[in-house]
């Protein structure tokens, strides 16, 4: 079957191709700009389709003459470039993939249930390390604690360590975007705003405990649905405490800087001037950690840790392996990978393991 990537020219664009044409697929690079793509579709001798996200009716129009069945979406930022193609996805009829961890597009998606049902296709955001890894974790805990009403879980993968910074360009600047919006927690079964540095826990990893605060991860959209509505739910990143003291010395100027668009734009530039993205070392060198802890209301416990390659490493891997799981499946709506295909499905991708800790 025929599939389209859309943002093939990007830092994972590029891994996903490796990839796919790896596993034996040939999938049609798309993206906006021809000088980019056309250099690309000969070095791999895959087809090409340049197109902008301006008219839904126009990218509907591309998507249907493509004779692609599927579309893996992978141009940042999600919150702006998603929507469009979702809304193309739905009227021409074909699946719908995309990397992004932000909880705007996760919301989106699942607002496009019934669509995509009478549709008959799958709309599936977080197909990459978000969500993949944590989601499957989510599910493995809450599955043996259905009556959980608390769920928190833990991300260990930006070593402050290290001195290479381990994101790309394009995750980058959606970081950027997403930090004047705040902090989210989800509180009895609703989305609300926390102060970031405001709530931070330590957390068992296998190499040790490490003190995380909560931020905004694509789990409290995503995790709420696989869990079965669990209604309290805390994601957190790892930092060092002189990390934490800072973000919250600066976050509130900061945020109130980035709603300014002079501001935002000259950062966005040194982000592509500056940040070229993990070195190919560190994507097969790296180890990323999940910790996911789910509680019910008398004090009973299950948790369990997952290690994974590096998260960019871990993204071309399963994003693809999506792809093809969604291909060759009758499945329709929208759908969180685990929904989809199971707790267990992360330990088919790459070097991952999960382990248990004792229950109590």
């Amino acid at each position: 079957m025929t599939w389209l990537l859309y943002g093939a020219t990007g830092y994972t664009g590029r891994l996903i191709i490796e990839e796919a044409i790896a596993r034996g697929h040939r999938p049609i690079l798309a993206g906006r700009s021809v000088t980019k793509l056309k250099p690309l579709s000969e070095r791999y001798g895959l087809d090409y389709r340049a197109f902008d996200l301006d008219s839904t009716n126009r990218v509907a129009a591309h998507l249907k003459d493509s004779g692609a069945q599927l579309v893996l979406h992978a141009a940042g930022p999600f919150i702006f470039t998603a929507p469009p193609m979702l809304s193309a996805c739905l009227a021409a009829g074909l699946h719908y993939l995309d990397i992004t961890g932000e909880i705007p597009v996760f919301e989106n998606t699942f607002a496009a249930h019934n669509q995509a049902v009478q549709a008959g296709i799958v709309c599936m955001s977080g197909v990459g390390f978000d969500i993949v890894p944590s989601d499957c974790l989510i599910k493995y805990v809450s599955d043996q604690l259905p009556d959980a009403t608390d769920l928190a879980i833990a991300i260990d993968a930006l070593s402050p360590a290290e001195a290479e910074l381990g994101v790309s360009a394009g995750t980058a600047k959606t970081m950027l975007h997403m930090l004047p919006k705040g902090n989210l927690i989800r509180r009895g079964g609703q989305l609300i705003r926390a102060d970031l540095g405001a709530h931070t826990d330590l957390f068992p990893f296998p190499h040790g405990e490490r003190l995380a605060m909560a931020i905004p991860w694509g789990d409290l959209s995503t995790g709420y649905r696989t869990s079965g509505g669990i209604p309290n739910i805390t994601t957190y990143l790892t930092f060092s405490p002189a990390q934490i003291s800072a973000i919250k010395r600066v976050s509130y100027v900061l945020r109130q800087a980035l709603k300014i668009d002079p501001v935002r734009h000259w950062i966005e530039r040194q982000i592509d001037q500056n940040v070229p993205g993990p070195s190919a070392q560190r994507r097969q060198t790296g180890r990323s950690y999940v910790y996911a802890r789910a509680i019910n209301a008398t004090g009973k416990i299950v948790q369990a840790t997952l290690t994974t390659p590096e998260g960019y490493e871990f993204t071309k891997i399963a994003a693809v392996r999506c792809v093809e799981r969604v291909l060759d499946s009758d499945l329709s709506g929208a759908l969180t990978p685990a929904l989809a295909f199971g707790a267990d499905f992360v330990l088919e991708l790459g070097a991952s393991e999960r382990h248990d800790f004792t229950l109590n």
